[in-house]
């Protein structure tokens, strides 16, 4: 199978840019026979108000009508991350015409999309899907969860977009407030995982009294206090100082990886010893802490990288890596590192991406991961 044409370049003006992903590309082929091609693209946050000129100006160069993508604070090509300045990353797959469709962005409920996808496939179900999402809207965890249910497979892959002011989608043209992909069925190869960004460092602990939010007690016992006993005296000395180093982690009932969302801590209340973190909580289920560490995700990312690379049976035509906006320079250091390990353990293979606000896998909403999708 071969490689799927990809480009990516930044300058210091977006049309620059452009110009330089359109010669890349070269001429291209028209699709065989019963194909379609479907376009991945990636822009900065500093391309984003030019980004309906971009969608335009890439299509007419390439004769591609169907494209997929997202804005990013920073995105990502083959070995490669681009920030603070106009960046550019496009990828272009050739694919059986039935097999995908994309679809725009569905904000409070999915009737626009079940009708396309009755239009589509009927009674049967998509296999994947590849989302994006905008961050601003607070249907679109709910909305991700109930789209993956709609596949055979369970499956989403994707993020939520990340700007400095409006997030914006590409599904064929330009949207934003909710979530917009592609959907494929199963006659597309893919392969993907997800890598962890933060260690446990401590037990897992029980609920046992909590306010939405707001961790009461943990193993009935005041939640400050056992945070303080898991992450030990150094750290508990200077609790102010600890967001973006410790985080509280969920553990996903019924995983047979011991997967876990990560999720913020928002909140102390030394008087009360309550503990407040970035999301919903229930009495009963376990969380437990966690600490962001760039040699445990280097780590954790060859360990999922080895995994995908047993389920190949040679080097994939393309990727999209979807990486949170904590991890790349932010974890690894200002050298690409995070796109070069990828590079170097699976070879020199076309891969576009972003740095997300919140990363999507299965039909959950991740923090502090990288999610990688291989086409084989």
């Amino acid at each position: 199978m071969t490689s799927f044409p990809y480009a990516h370049a930044a300058a210091d003006d977006w049309r620059d840019a452009l110009s330089h992903v359109v010669d890349g590309f070269g001429p291209l082929p028209s699709p065989r026979p019963g194909m379609d091609r479907l376009g991945f693209l990636y822009v900065t946050d500093a391309v984003n108000p030019y980004l309906d000129e971009v969608v335009a100006m890439l299509s007419d160069a390439t004769a591609v009508d169907h494209w997929v993508g997202a804005t990013g604070i920073g995105i990502c090509a083959t070995g490669v991350e681009y920030y603070e300045r106009p960046a550019i990353a496009a990828m272009v797959a050739e694919f059986p015409a039935d097999a995908f469709r994309v679809f725009p962005a569905v904000t409070e409920d999915l009737s626009a999309y079940d009708a396309m996808q009755q239009r589509w496939l009927g009674n049967a179900e998509p296999f994947l899907g590849l989302v994006h999402g905008d961050p601003s809207n607070p249907a679109t965890e709910e909305l991700i969860a109930q789209l993956a249910a709609r596949t055979a497979t369970g499956f989403l892959v994707g993020g939520l977009a990340s700007a400095r002011e409006e997030a914006r989608l590409i599904a064929d043209g330009v949207t934003q407030g909710g979530l917009a992909g592609v959907m494929f069925t199963e006659a597309v190869g893919v392969q993907t995982n997800l890598s962890q960004g933060c260690s446990p460092i401590g037990p897992h602990r029980t609920i046992t009294e909590c306010r939405r939010n707001v961790l009461v007690t943990l193993d009935n016992r005041p939640a400050l206090e056992v945070f303080k006993d898991d992450i030990g005296p150094e750290l508990s000395q200077d609790i102010a100082r600890l967001g973006g180093t410790i985080f509280a982690g969920l553990p996903i009932p019924g995983s047979d990886t011991a997967d876990y969302l990560v999720r913020n801590l928002i909140g102390v209340d030394t008087t009360q010893k309550l503990l407040a973190i970035g999301d919903l909580v229930e009495q009963g289920r376990e969380v437990m802490f966690c600490r962001r560490d760039a040699d445990t995700a280097r780590e954790d990312l060859a360990r999922m990288l080895a995994h995908l690379k047993s389920r190949l049976d040679g080097p994939p035509r393309g990727g999209v890596y979807v990486s949170c906006l904590g991890r790349g320079a932010n974890l690894f250091g200002d050298d690409s590192e995070e796109l070069k390990q990828i590079r170097d353990q699976l070879g020199d293979f076309p891969l576009v991406g972003f740095y997300a606000n919140g990363e999507i896998s299965r039909d959950r909403l991740y923090g502090y991961t990288g999610v990688l999708t291989l086409f084989t």
